[in-house]
């Protein structure tokens, strides 16, 4: 037997009948080309066959399509029962439809900008009281949105306090008014404040006999203030603006449209109060014990820390409450369809329709609405930042 060197510096030999160990590695080359096996062996020779690994944002072929396939239903449903629906009621408000004909049938004629002229530029009824919509809206919209959200922060900032005993009662009596029915909550407070309701009886009890009928009363509170002090109705406030004296604009919310304002507020401010106390459980409570060793005070470290921190949430809160007041309906329906105080765009638009027949001026109305909403939040988006540094 040959005898194999060794590498030691003794110069030792292996015994006859020994094995020379083979190589524990191989070179890269031989270990892609498969010349040994062992762990991942062919998967690297795979992919350097393949030119290197595959991209992870890439699909398969057929993912695509198999995608599409899944998310065919809903777009089927969303298609037609809200992209078509909005279009028609497009097409309608170009038309003399009376909802008696399907209204694409050949007796709906296509009258063009008509019902637009109608309730912005030709003086009459339609504009009088599309006028007296937006002005009773845009009050209730001014009113409405800062109290709603002044009320959640703080009811947020209240159950939030760790010192605060049964959070977790407060927190729910706090939001029930937001998922009680606003049907029922209309009629209670119709009953408080009707010309024999309780508010009214209260009000007796502490001498004040002439009370109003503060559902019904279309006295504005701006003129009833300006009155107050002497300031009645000037020359210049009877110039009509689309069919409704100047004074009226200015007059300022009706007694009836604030009890609305005050019970949407009260409904809603539950609901944006979660918005607040999220945000709020996610401020970093080292920001708080750094702001009072500093020696801050609980309205420094409130208005300095707090509501920045709040910014993106308060942003978005009042963005949800700017939208949803101008679409209100469901309250204004209820206090009465000839109570004046409380016609909004919305119940505007149901009582052309289905009161009037004329389904074409009221479709008018909903995207005069639309245009007004997307406008005004656009230019609040344009002018409320979610970000300070913008």
């Amino acid at each position: 037997m040959a005898l194999v060197p060794s590498d030691g510096p003794g110069g030792a030999s292996l015994a006859a009948g020994q094995h020379v160990a083979a190589p524990a590695t191989l070179p890269p080359h031989a270990a892609l080309a498969g010349g040994a096996e062992g762990p991942g062996t062919g998967r690297l020779a795979h992919m350097a066959r393949r030119g290197g690994p595959r991209a992870t944002g890439t699909l398969r072929k057929g993912e695509g399509l198999f995608g599409w396939l899944f998310i065919s239903p809903a777009l089927v449903i969303l298609v037609l029962f809200v992209v078509l629906p909005i279009f028609l009621a497009l097409y309608v408000s170009f038309t003399n439809w009376s909802g008696l004909t399907p209204p694409l049938s050949s007796s709906v004629k296509l009258v063009g900008l008509a019902n637009y002229r109608t309730l912005l530029t030709q003086p009459g009824i339609y504009q009088s009281n599309f006028a007296e919509s937006i002005r009773n809206v845009f009050y209730y919209v001014l009113f409405t949105v800062p109290l709603q959200t002044v009320g959640a922060l703080g009811l947020a900032v209240l159950v939030n306090n760790k010192f605060l005993k049964a959070r977790a009662f407060f927190r729910g009596a706090f939001y029930l008014p937001s998922v009680t029915s606003s049907i029922a909550v209309t009629v209670i407070f119709m009953y408080l404040f009707q010309g024999a309701g309780v508010v009214n009886s209260i009000l007796h009890v502490f001498g004040w006999q002439q009370t109003p009928n503060w559902v019904y009363d279309q006295r504005g509170l701006f003129t009833l203030i300006l009155s107050a002090l002497g300031i009645n109705n000037p020359g210049w406030g009877n110039h009509l603006v689309m069919g409704l004296p100047a004074w009226q604009w200015l007059a300022g919310p009706s007694l009836g449209m604030c009890v609305m304002i005050i019970m949407v507020s009260w409904t809603t401010a539950g609901t944006f109060m979660l918005f607040f106390l999220a945000a709020l459980q996610q401020i970093n409570e080292d920001l708080d014990e750094a702001t009072e060793i500093d020696g801050a005070t609980s309205w420094q470290k409130f208005r300095r820390v707090t509501v920045p921190l709040l910014r993106p949430t308060l942003v978005l809160v009042v963005t949800l409450g700017f939208i949803s007041t101008w679409q209100v309906f469901d309250q204004s329906y209820l206090l009465g369809p000839a109570n004046p105080t409380s016609i909004t765009p919305a119940y505007f638009a149901y009582q052309v329709s289905f009161q009037d027949s004329a389904f074409g001026m009221g479709a008018a109305v909903a995207f005069l609405l639309f245009a007004l909403i997307v406008v005004l939040t656009l230019l609040q988006r344009k002018f409320v930042k979610e970000d300070l540094t913008k």
